[in-house]
């Protein structure tokens, strides 16, 4: 609020009229995940996780804001001291002509060489791999966070539901005890 200055005996109180800001989609906006893979956590266990940028097309972002990314059967691959992200189906932009991009193809990562090498000697160990965990906005660009991931067994997938049924029991049994 603004005061009148110029005479002291009346003073006025001007309100300023609020700025309506645009709503924006909160996944072009960065507050949300563009693509989460949900199976990640329950088929493996995830350890290292590293941020990588994509390459890609511009009708492949325009895809990414609309929601259309699926890391499912996603993983990364290292071949050459470069990265690539293989299986990750980004749909077609529904507004694109005949240059809109392939839905599975191959895209690069970029890593610095020393997050590379550390990913390639991890990977090397029996068992180990990379799955991406999930797509987001950064100061608009697309990250993926990659996860150096080891595959469960069956009975490890068994603990892990047990586990989080025991949590949501918990839960459960503290909210009962403060409605009380």
């Amino acid at each position: 609020m603004a005061r009148s200055l110029s005479n002291p005996t009346t003073a006025t109180v001007t309100a300023k009229a609020p700025v309506k800001q645009k709503d924006r989609d909160p996944v072009a906006a960065g507050m949300r995940d563009a693509a989460f893979n949900r199976s990640a956590s329950f088929n493996y266990f995830l350890s290292d996780r590293v941020e990588a940028g994509v390459a890609l097309r511009g009708t492949e972002v325009k895809s990414i804001r609309e929601g259309k990314a699926n890391l499912k059967d996603a993983y990364g691959l290292l071949k050459d001291g470069e990265c690539f992200l293989l299986n990750a189906h980004i749909g077609p932009f529904s507004h694109g002509n005949t240059m809109n991009h392939e839905a599975l193809r191959t895209r690069k990562l970029l890593l610095h060489k020393k997050e590379i090498e550390k990913l390639e000697a991890a990977t090397k160990q029996k068992g180990y791999t990379l799955i991406p965990v999930k797509l987001y906005f950064k100061n608009g660009r697309v990250k993926c966070e990659l996860a150096l991931a080891k595959g469960k067994q069956d009975w490890d997938k068994r603990a892990t539901e047990r586990a989080r049924e025991g949590d949501k029991e918990a839960k459960a049994a503290v909210a009962r005890s403060q409605r009380r």
